[in-house]
């Protein structure tokens, strides 16, 4: 899995736009927690498409970028988390050990 670390509030923006073109997953995820690490871990080992981006969120250091994304994309906060924008909408939201790649890929 080729991550981009999400770090920076400016690149929301970036990422809402570049929705339009592929779709955009984020995965929120708590350094903190055994099941957090499961779901990346999950991720990690899937065959990602290479028609969508993958952005890692690191929400204990970047708690304030975690509660903007969630206000954004209209989403309640949730850790693990993971979220698809596609044309600027957040499409698939789920948490948890309920996160899956085919899932995501079934949702764009």
């Amino acid at each position: 899995m080729d991550w981009i670390l999400l770090q920076q509030e400016s690149q929301l923006e970036e990422l809402r736009e570049k929705s339009f073109a592929r779709p955009q997953v984020i995965f929120k995820h708590s350094t903190r927690c055994s099941i957090s690490s499961v779901a990346k871990n999950r991720l990690d080992k899937s065959v990602s498409p290479e028609n969508m981006d993958f952005y890692y969120l690191d929400l204990i250091s970047y708690r304030s970028l975690s509660a903007k994304v969630a206000e954004i994309f209209k989403v309640h906060h949730e850790s693990p988390q993971a979220l698809v924008i596609k044309e600027g909408e957040c499409i698939y939201d789920e948490s948890h050990m309920s996160i899956s790649m085919q899932e995501m890929i079934d949702a764009v």
